[in-house]
């Protein structure tokens, strides 16, 4: 049997092992992995038709569906890069990212194409976007890019990719950019492929499982349901949800056994109540993309009691970091856990020595996971991917680890503990304030039902922490003196909120998924500055 070392091997394996097994589900429509393999093959072999070269990029903006997955793996299955681009993204967005990174191919759908029409004409780079179905109505496209039609497009001829090898280039994943201008972060295919193994490793992932994929596909962590997935010949059930109680019916309906979703969705789904047979059949529930509050975790395991939990920390960098096994979330579940297989996690001063037990430190990420940088950004890919020094026996070959600017400390035994990150750090009255630490004591209170903490310049103090807050689910308003009594019982003065702002709800999110603390900041201090 082979084994996969390139992106779109993970498919073509798992279709040589078991053809006939299912690979992926979308509303009420099934896809074999035999299908699969022969749309991506397919797929490649219209782009080598249309003359793509190698590591040339295919953009790709849609909703999660058969035709993004195929592209997703037909694209380095040619021999290019493909970039997914979050579905809610505006076309302005969109546009910056194809620009940015001289994307030459888009896949979208005639509704998409339809509103990008005005800013085509700034994408010098595309010369072709594929439909995934007829147009009711004439699109006139600049006469420079040509339009094709998926059915037609992936019939052609079998044409032989580039040749490529795992260090190549397979995708550029783009951060949020809630602030500033979004980075592509370059992943290999060696990248993804070792991510896929050591996480499914982890998560102990199987043939027979049911994974959810309900985090957008542009996100590392969504995108890590396909490969996992994959790789371990398991189902993969793509669901665009609009409310959380349609991910609940979702994990009834199709019989999960895998979930993986940020914070804010959990808060969200602990706050409904669940369908019984949800917990028959659901193994185990993975957190990503901030630290799951204590409460919002006991209400989940509560709700699927014989589900595994899992405490994940990763940064789209390095696709995953770190995990915390399920038999040790009772004895620290504040800890994002330890190093995932075939990575290395070290805590760093900043002069590159170790931090001792305990002492706050950088996150530095080594291994096969670590990024290529981010795409043509010299300086941001200098501030975060650098050499390790050190490099024993006179080897010549040089090794770039990624630094997170996330500050951690390690325990004597070795489990990681996050603090915050370097740019949201709350400078109070000489201390320096986590604000995941503050929401944390707020989410345990049970006073509040989503909330973000941030700092606010103050004469005095250097900085006061202001809190925007929704009511509990249980209540039609939030009471911000027995709030604020509870901070006071429960933290010490210098972390105790300045004041509170409410909120209807739910907080605005970020593309991702995570609630947006820095649009709820920047929103804040421009709504209460002095004119």
């Amino acid at each position: 049997m082979s084994e996969s070392h390139l992106l779109h091997e993970l498919v073509s394996v798992a279709a040589e092992r078991a053809p006939e097994s299912l690979a992926l589900s979308y509303g009420k429509a099934d896809m074999d992995y035999s299908q699969l393999q022969s749309g991506v093959s397919g797929f490649a072999s219209g782009l080598r038709a249309l003359g793509l070269q190698r590591s040339e990029r295919v953009g790709i903006w849609l909703e999660k569906r058969f035709e993004t997955v195929i592209a997703s793996f037909g694209a380095p299955c040619a021999g290019g890069v493909f970039v997914p681009m979050n579905p809610l993204l505006k076309p302005e967005q969109v546009a910056f990212i194809a620009q940015d990174c001289n994307v030459r191919v888009l896949v979208t759908s005639p509704d998409r194409l339809k509103l990008l029409l005005p800013v085509l004409a700034g994408c010098t780079d595309l010369r072709h976007v594929i439909l995934t179905e007829s147009s009711a109505q004439t699109l006139t496209l600049p006469q420079s890019i040509g339009l094709h039609h998926w059915p037609n497009f992936i019939a052609g001829p079998t044409l032989a990719g580039h040749r490529v090898v795992d260090h190549d280039m397979a995708a550029i994943l783009y951060t949020s950019g809630s602030t500033g201008r979004p980075k592509g972060v370059v992943l290999s295919h060696r990248n993804m492929v070792a991510g896929a193994k050591s996480v499914a490793s982890y998560l102990e992932n199987r043939h027979t499982d049911s994974l959810l994929a309900a985090l957008p596909l542009s996100f590392d962590a969504g995108f890590s349901q396909l490969t996992t997935g994959f790789h371990t010949g398991a189902r993969v059930v793509l669901l665009n949800y609009l409310l959380p109680r349609d991910v609940l019916n979702a994990l009834a309906r199709e019989r999960i056994t895998g979930l993986t979703a940020v914070p804010p969705l959990y808060i969200q789904l602990t706050q409904m109540a669940w369908p019984a047979e949800v917990g028959e059949h659901l193994r185990y529930f993975a957190n990503t993309g901030g630290r799951m509050p204590r409460e919002t975790l006991d209400a989940l395991r509560s709700r699927v009691p014989k589900a595994k939990p899992y405490l994940m920390y990763g940064l789209t960098e390095a696709f995953r970091s770190t995990y915390l096994p399920p038999d040790q979330v009772d004895l620290r579940p504040d800890s994002i856990g330890k190093a995932i297989p075939n990575a290395e996690i070290l805590v760093l001063r900043e002069d590159g020595s170790e931090c001792a037990a305990d002492e706050p430190g950088e996150l530095v990420h080594r291994g096969a996971l670590v990024g290529q940088g981010y795409w043509n950004d010299a300086d941001k890919t200098a501030e975060r991917y650098k050499l390790l020094p050190g490099r024993p026996g006179g080897l010549m070959l040089p090794e770039y680890a990624v630094y997170s600017g996330d500050t951690v400390r390690r325990d004597a035994e070795g489990f990681l503990y996050f603090i915050g990150r370097r740019d949201e750090m709350i400078k109070t009255s000489g201390y320096r304030v986590s604000p995941t630490e503050v929401e944390e004591i707020l989410y345990a209170t049970q006073r509040v039902g989503e909330c973000v903490a941030f700092g606010v310049d103050h004469k005095a103090l250097g900085q006061v922490i202001q809190i925007i807050a929704t009511p509990p689910a249980n209540a039609d308003a939030l009471d911000c003196d027995a709030l604020l009594a509870a901070c006071r019982n429960h933290m010490p003065a210098y972390m105790v909120p300045a004041g509170i702002e409410v909120m209807a709800g739910p907080l605005p999110r970020n593309p991702n998924g995570k609630i947006d603390r820095k649009l709820l900041a920047t929103a804040w201090v421009e709504k209460n500055s002095p004119a």
